[in-house]
């Protein structure tokens, strides 16, 4: 494990990376010892001081749950994030793409949940039965890091790439659809980009939310009622640029579209 100095000092320069809106050089190229555990403890300490300043935590992201994303990224196991409510965007937002950097959009399930939920046994029943309902989502990216070389540690360090999400659509209980067949169009200016279902996430994208709760309890930590949950992306990340109209078409569960200014 890293000194807490050093973990300090860490969180100390993508704080300062997040509000230049610039990234820094890969940790692990500076710390090759570096763990994960390590890479959790920075973000532990970046959500620290986020809630010390009065941001609100609202739920957690998780990525890389699918085999497409994996690819795309060069990463063979999951991770997670935090999002506080400043990072959630609604339907027909207009968004400053100067505030991310590297950015992308991802198509996602958000998971509402009604009861707690906490490891280290949680099953994709347990989840089924806690959840409130889910809801149609993007996830922007934006990476704190410079991206060429990452790896793992690297991601979760700045929080899984997390740069805010998008909700829309319509809300749906987990019984009312089959979630592993939802699917959805991703468009970027009128022309489709990408495609995917739901499925592609661990088989079914309440696998991906009861891995969180088992994965955070390893780290004293559980999912509240009301958490809000990006259960991970089935396609690949798209890239926005100044100016990109962004719609995703989830046939039946509605539509989310945001803007990039």
């Amino acid at each position: 494990m890293l000194e807490q100095e050093t973990i300090t000092a860490i969180a100390d320069e993508l704080a300062a990376a997040e509000e230049a809106r610039e990234t820094i050089p890969l940790l692990t190229a500076r710390y090759p010892d570096m763990t994960v555990e390590d890479s959790y403890a920075v973000q532990n300490e970046w959500r620290r001081r986020g809630i010390a300043a009065g941001r609100r935590p609202v739920g957690r992201k998780i990525g890389l749950t699918s085999k497409v994303m994996q690819a795309a990224t060069g990463i063979t196991e999951p991770d997670y994030g935090a999002i506080f409510a400043d990072m959630v965007f609604e339907n027909g937002s207009v968004i400053e793409h100067s505030r991310f950097s590297n950015v992308r959009i991802e198509v996602e399930l958000a998971f509402v949940l009604r009861d707690s939920l906490a490891g280290p046994d949680t099953t994709v029943f347990d989840v089924l039965r806690a959840t409130e309902y889910v809801v149609p989502a993007l996830e922007i990216l934006s990476s704190r890091i410079d991206m060429a070389g990452r790896t793992i540690v690297d991601t979760i360090s700045d929080n899984a790439a997390m740069g805010g999400m998008v909700y829309g659509g319509n809300p749906v209980a987990v019984d009312a659809v089959d979630l592993r067949w939802v699917s959805a169009l991703l468009y970027r200016n009128e022309t489709i980009e990408e495609s995917g279902v739901a499925a592609a996430v661990l088989n079914h994208p309440a696998n991906g939310v009861a891995w969180l709760a088992n994965k955070l309890a390893q780290h004293g930590d559980k999912l509240d009622p009301g958490d809000i949950v990006l259960a991970g992306s089935f396609t690949r990340p798209m890239w926005v640029h100044p100016g990109d109209t962004v719609t995703a078409d989830y046939r039946d569960l509605g539509a989310i579209t945001c803007r990039f200014v």
